[in-house]
């Protein structure tokens, strides 16, 4: 029998938790300050940053929205963030990726101290990340092992395969299961023999954005498998990279779409905040 890792559910008991360290944070030191900087009117871009800023109100961080011109130059963003970097009431820089055409957002992040980088996705926060010292984690991935750590799944010795080697997902996921002790097979679109390895993981974390590409046969008995992806099925419905229905026959835990990783992403995105607040007073 199926246990659903309920995201939702964990997500809204770990604000409620941050929220009161965040208070006691800004009696102590004053507000957590995140600045979210968002160029241009991409529509999905601008839902992404009102449900960030709804989730600084709810766990009592301070935020900061710079709303920029689709028009904006280079010089602009670039003057924006490192004043930004600059600022001591500013803990954690956030830059909404995809920026207008023609901008370059490498050079943008670039200017984001990876003390600040609450994102995780600086060289400096993937490479400590890399050699399992202290850092900024990737929101998303860093959300997975917190719902594999609430259900007590033993991770070390496991073997865990993850499908996808982005940047944002697949590889600081990797990195973190390597660290838990897990032994990691990081699989993409060269893997040769992808079905054979998935179905002889004990935890299979899919985030390759591939509509249901997961299916019954790629698992096995018992398998933990984690859903990161988020696509629209052939009838515009939201679904992950997993199919559900026939996969949740055979694992032992599995997340659903919507509802599982989705709502960690921007929880963990909140606790980074604070956490890059508390290390400015360190």
């Amino acid at each position: 029998m199926y246990k659903i890792i309920d995201g939702k559910a964990l997500a809204a008991k770990m604000r409620a938790a941050l929220k009161e360290e965040v208070q006691a944070f800004t009696a102590a030191h004053g507000e957590v300050g995140l600045a979210v900087v968002l160029a241009g009117n991409d529509p999905a871009s601008q839902v992404y940053v009102r449900n960030k800023i709804k989730a600084c109100g709810e766990t009592g961080i301070r935020s900061h929205a710079f709303y920029l011109p689709a028009d904006v130059t280079q010089a602009q963003i670039e003057e924006l963030v490192s004043s930004l970097a600059e600022n001591k009431d500013i803990h954690g820089i956030l830059v909404q990726l995809p920026l207008p055409a023609g901008l370059n957002a490498e050079r943008v992040l670039g200017l984001i101290p990876y003390e600040k980088d609450v994102d995780g996705f600086s060289a400096e926060n993937i490479g400590n990340l890399a050699m399992n010292r202290r850092t900024l984690v990737a929101c998303t991935p860093f959300g997975v092992m917190k719902m594999l750590e609430s259900e007590n799944i033993p991770l070390r010795g496991k073997n865990a395969v993850v499908l996808g080697r982005s940047n944002i997902v697949g590889k600081p996921m990797a990195m973190l299961l390597t660290n838990a002790d897990a032994t990691v097979t990081l699989c993409h679109s060269k893997t040769e023999n992808l079905r054979e390895i998935c179905a002889r993981a004990d935890i299979l974390v899919a985030a390759i954005g591939r509509a249901k590409f997961v299916t019954a046969d790629m698992v096995k008995e018992g398998a933990v498998v984690i859903d990161v992806g988020m696509n629209r099925d052939e009838n515009g419905k939201l679904c992950g990279d997993v199919d559900f229905e026939s996969v949740k026959e055979k694992a032992a835990y599995i997340t659903p779409v919507p509802g599982g990783v989705g709502p960690m992403t921007i929880t963990m995105l909140m606790h980074n905040a604070f956490i890059a607040a508390k290390r400015s007073v360190e």
